[in-house]
């Protein structure tokens, strides 16, 4: 039986040769010559929609140099396919949709070598930069854009490549080189600072109070012009420096109280206007302290502020009790940052390799938490005391403290989520 591309032959079926193609079986009869003959005519009809949708996919879709490969691969499979029809116009076809695409192609990848260049100069303008963080941003951009963009000729991809890379590294090596040498001198300083709190237990351990006063000021000054060592490492060694210092400091303050000597004047002898400037100057300098992020520095003069403000008169004038309760107010907010600063180190042990932003969201959180059991804390003392009424003569005054300790501590923990989310 003949067919315009095919025939049956001792009952197996031929599909034609094309394009330098010898003739070739594509299957057998079983029922009939004529139902046999259909099913090889339909399965053209699905050789002939792939094609279709093929061409509808590359028309529809922006990215239409991906579907090269997919052309490549349905062209060669209809030169084995086993179907009767005219397999030319279909293979025509696809030969001219695969230049249409090679066009595209090359097309992309000229401006992919152009934007790929331009990361190469952006990239060769910071490699020497020494802003560490802002710059490795930069880098992490430069990477991720690099990486979006598409391919470029092959001749040109290891040049293109190679130049990029050659950037980054030189960034990168040069960064690493810095810290290394940081964590080194880092080792240096720690020894520093391990120095100054022997004298510190030294002077601690001496019976010349003024002399162990005297060590104890200029270790302090030293230390604070020592170079930088890791956090971790630092904050246990000024935790016992800063213990020693300020018992030196308690010590030589209760000698000159009990033994008053020329050059040191007691606070409790000031007149009271005077003792007002010297509330007013105490209540600006805790205010100073309350800036910012705290430190152990803040703190230890903090203590030495508080130390200041006990040696002043019980009584204080009616014209200091706005600076009084300043001076209380920006205190608490010190030793509650302090203290906040604590709860995140150790509620998160990647606390300082997270950013700053990072870090005030953290505390940001912790705070609300804190407010929030301020919060019920209050609420259960003031439904307490309806429900537990005493007749004691100070239970309201008593109560009346109370309430206002929690009422201040609510004031200053707003006022730190405030700071922090203005930031």
């Amino acid at each position: 039986m003949e067919h315009p591309y095919g025939y049956i032959k001792d009952d197996k079926v031929y599909l034609k040769g094309f394009l330098n193609q010898g003739d070739r079986v594509i299957g057998e009869v079983k029922e009939s010559e004529a139902s046999t003959i259909k099913y090889f005519e339909d399965r053209f009809e699905l050789a002939k929609k792939k094609v279709a949708d093929l061409k509808k996919d590359i028309e529809e879709n922006q990215n239409k140099g991906s579907f090269l490969m997919k052309l490549i691969h349905l062209r060669e499979s209809l030169m084995q396919y086993d179907a009767l029809g005219d397999f030319v116009p279909l293979i025509d076809e696809l030969n001219e949709q695969e230049e249409f695409l090679n066009e595209i192609i090359q097309a992309n990848r000229e401006r992919n070598l152009e934007i790929k260049r331009g990361l190469i100069e952006e990239a060769r303008e910071i490699m020497n930069d020494t802003d560490w963080k802002e710059t490795s941003e930069k880098f992490r951009d430069l990477k991720l854009r690099w990486i979006k963009t598409g391919p470029v000729s092959p001749e040109l991809k290891d040049e293109i490549e190679g130049a990029f890379k050659e950037t980054t590294d030189t960034f990168f090596e040069n960064r690493k080189n810095y810290f290394d040498g940081l964590a080194l001198q880092a080792e240096e300083n720690i020894k520093v600072y391990e120095s100054l709190v022997e004298q510190a237990r030294e002077a601690f351990n001496m019976q010349d109070v003024k002399q162990a006063f005297e060590i104890s000021k200029r270790i302090q000054k030293q230390w604070k012009e020592s170079g930088k060592v890791p956090a971790e490492k630092r904050q246990p060694l000024w935790d016992e420096f800063s213990r020693l210092n300020n018992k030196i400091f308690g010590r030589f303050k209760r000698t000159m109280q009990n033994r008053p000597r020329q050059g040191y004047n007691q606070p409790t002898h000031l007149r009271p206007f005077e003792v007002v400037k010297k509330i007013e100057k105490l209540a600006e300098s805790m205010r100073d302290l309350s800036l910012g992020d705290t430190s152990p520095e803040k703190i230890s003069k903090a203590k030495r502020l508080q130390a200041e403000w006990k040696l002043l008169p019980p009584k204080k004038p009616r014209e200091a009790q706005q600076y009084s309760r300043l001076f209380v107010f920006f205190t608490d907010i010190v030793f509650e940052k302090s203290f906040l600063h604590k709860l995140a180190r150790s509620k998160y042990d990647n606390y300082y390799d997270m950013d700053e932003q990072e870090q005030r969201q953290v505390k940001i959180s912790i705070m609300k938490d804190l407010v929030s059991r301020d919060e019920k804390e209050l609420e259960t003392v003031k439904e307490n005391s309806e429900n537990f009424r005493s007749h004691e003569p100070d239970f309201e005054t008593m109560l009346y403290r109370k309430i206002s300790a929690y009422k201040r501590k609510l004031d200053v923990k707003n006022h730190i989520i405030k700071e922090l989310s203005n930031k």
